[in-house]
C-alpha cells in the first residue's frame, strides 16, 4: 500500500521544484508521492495533476476522490515519505458558500428539485452532471418517451392499502426505486455519497455505489445501516488495479452484487463538459485519458470476473434485446440494467423503455430469467409504474439523486425519493393496484410506440447456436 513505505519527512518547500512532467511530486493527506509515471494514465488527464504539482493537493483531491483510490492507482515505491505541515502551510480547506435550502416539504416534483439544484450547483458540477452527448437527443428522449405510454386504470378495486416493497436480486427493498451509480457526489454536497446512503437507509432502498465515488465504500455503507448496496465496476486497462479493488470489495459484506458497466467503453462527446474543461485551462485542456478497458468480451470477461468475486453479477448498459438475451444465457448473470448511460455515451441510441419493449416482443422469457432494471429519465411516479408494468423490477435515479443532494443534502435525497414513492403509490391506487408485483402489461397502452421499435429479425437463433457451444 502507498501509505506504508518511507519515514522521510519533506517540507512543502522541498516539493516546489518538482512540478514538471519529467519530475512531478504531490502531497495528499500528509504523504508525498512521485506521480511522474502516473501522469499519462490519470483518467482525468495529466493537466489537473500538474496544476497541483509541488503543493499539498489534499483539498482538491478530496473533492472528487476517496483516499483508498491511492492504493488502487499508485505503487508502493511511488510513496516518498511524509510532508511536514505547519500552521503557515497547512492545507486550506475550501470555503463553500452556504445557500439556505428551502423547506423540503414545499418541493413537489423532481423537476422542481432539478430547477433549484441548477441554481445552487457550481458551473463545474452542472457541466458534469447535466451534460449529455452530442445533441442530447437520447438524454431528452429517455424522459419524453414515457409520455407516449398511456395508463389503463381499473375501477371497483380495493386499493385502500398500497405496498411498494419488492425484491431486487433476492434482496428485500422498501421501494422499486433505487439510486444509480453516479460519480463525484461531493460536487453537489459535502455529505456526498454518504448523504445518499443515509436517505436510502430511511426507505430500506438500494444504492449502487459508483466506482468513481468521492468517498470510500466503507464510509458510504456505514452511513446507510438499513440500505441495500451494490457496487459498480469499471474494468480498467490496468487489470491488476481492478483486481485489487475487487479484493477490497470482497471484505465489505453490505455489498450484495456487482454491477459491471458496459455502455461507456469510450467517452461520449459531452460538449458542455468539454467546454467547461477548455475554459478552465486558458490554453485548452489536454485530451482525456480514458482508463476503461475497451477489449471486454462476453466469455472472457465474465470468466475473469467470476474468478475474482463470488457475488451475483448485473450487466449495466444493455441497449438491445439481443444483448439482454445473451446476458440471460450466462448463469453468473443475475440481472441486467437497460441503460444508455443517461444519454452521455452514444447519442440517438434507443431509450431503456424501447429496449424493454423490444425484449417483450422478441424474448419475453428474459424478464423471468434475470431481474431487469432500467435507468434514465425517471421523473414521475407514473414513469415508475409504466416501467414496472412492462416487466422491470426497479427503476434507477441518477441525476435526480444528485440534484436532491445539491438542494438539501441527505434531506434533499430523501425528499426526492419521497416524492416518487408518493406519486407511485397514488398512480397504483388509481390504476386499481395494491402491490407493485401485481402491475402488468394490461395496465399500459404502448401502441403509440410501435413504429419506434426495432422491426428486423430477432437474431436469437444465431446467438443461441453460438453461445450454446461456449456454455
Amino acid at each position: 500500500m502507498p501509505g506504508e513505505k518511507s519515514d522521510r519527512v519533506f517540507r512543502l518547500f522541498d516539493l516546489r521544484s518538482h512540478k514538471g512532467e519529467s519530475d512531478c511530486w504531490i502531497a495528499i493527506h500528509g504523504n508525498v508521492y512521485n506521480v511522474t509515471k502516473f501522469l499519462n494514465s490519470h483518467p482525468g488527464g495529466k493537466r489537473v495533476i500538474l496544476q497541483h504539482a509541488g503543493t499539498d493537493a489534499t483539498a482538491a483531491f478530496d473533492d472528487v476522490h476517496p483516499v483508498e483510490i491511492l492504493d488502487e492507482y499508485l505503487r508502493p515505491d511511488q510513496l516518498l515519505g511524509k510532508v511536514e505541515l505547519t500552521d503557515q502551510n497547512v492545507t486550506a480547506k475550501k470555503q463553500s458558500t452556504t445557500v439556505d435550502s428551502p423547506p423540503m416539504a414545499i418541493i413537489l416534483s423532481i423537476a422542481e428539485m432539478e430547477s433549484l439544484a441548477l441554481q445552487r450547483l457550481s458551473p463545474k458540477a452542472i457541466s458534469y452532471y447535466a451534460s449529455g452527448s452530442d445533441d442530447e437527443i437520447t438524454k431528452v428522449a429517455n424522459a419524453s418517451i414515457f409520455k407516449s405510454i398511456l395508463l389503463r386504470p381499473r375501477v371497483f378495486v380495493d386499493c385502500s392499502s398500497c405496498w411498494l416493497s419488492t425484491t431486487i436480486l433476492g434482496n428485500r427493498v422498501g421501494l422499486p426505486i433505487y439510486i444509480s451509480p453516479a460519480a463525484m457526489a461531493k460536487l453537489a454536497h459535502s455529505s456526498g455519497e454518504a448523504g445518499i446512503a443515509s436517505a436510502c437507509s430511511r426507505f430500506n432502498a438500494l444504492q449502487i455505489i459508483s466506482k468513481n465515488a468521492s468517498m470510500s465504500v466503507a464510509d458510504i455503507v456505514r452511513a446507510g445501516p438499513n440500505a441495500v448496496f451494490a457496487w459498480q465496476l469499471y474494468v480498467l486497462k490496468d487489470l491488476k488495479a481492478t483486481e485489487r479493488t475487487l479484493a477490497q470489495i470482497k471484505t465489505i459484506p453490505q455489498i450484495k452484487f456487482i454491477v459491471l458497466t458496459l455502455d461507456a467503453p469510450f467517452p461520449g462527446k459531452r460538449e458542455a463538459d468539454e467546454r467547461y474543461k477548455a475554459a478552465e485551462v486558458a490554453r485548452g485542456a489536454p485530451p482525456q485519458v480514458w482508463g476503461t478497458n475497451a477489449s471486454l468480451t462476453w466469455g472472457k470477461t465474465l470468466s475473469w470476473l467470476q474468478r475474482h468475486t463470488d457475488l451475483p453479477i448485473v450487466l449495466k448498459g444493455i441497449q438491445t434485446h439481443e444483448d439482454a438475451y445473451l446476458a440471460s444465457q450466462f448463469p453468473a448473470v443475475k440481472g441486467v440494467i437497460l441503460s444508455n448511460h443517461g444519454g452521455r455515451a452514444l447519442d440517438t441510441a434507443n431509450t431503456p423503455m424501447q429496449v424493454l419493449l423490444e425484449i417483450r416482443k422478441y424474448c419475453p422469457q428474459v424478464v423471468c430469467q434475470v431481474d431487469v432494471l432500467i435507468d434514465g429519465g425517471i421523473k414521475r411516479g407514473t414513469d415508475v409504474v409504466k416501467a414496472l408494468a412492462l416487466g422491470a423490477k426497479g427503476v434507477g435515479l441518477g441525476r435526480a439523486a444528485l440534484y436532491g443532494l445539491a438542494v438539501g443534502g441527505e434531506e434533499g435525497v430523501y425528499r426526492s425519493l419521497q416524492i416518487l414513492a408518493d406519486e407511485t403509490a397514488t398512480a397504483m391506487r388509481l390504476l386499481g393496484v395494491s402491490n407493485v408485483n401485481d402491475l402488468g402489461p394490461h395496465h399500459v397502452n404502448t401502441a403509440a410506440l410501435e413504429s419506434l421499435l426495432y422491426d428486423g429479425p430477432s437474431g436469437l437463433e444465431m446467438i443461441a447456436d453460438r453461445t450454446g457451444a461456449r456454455l
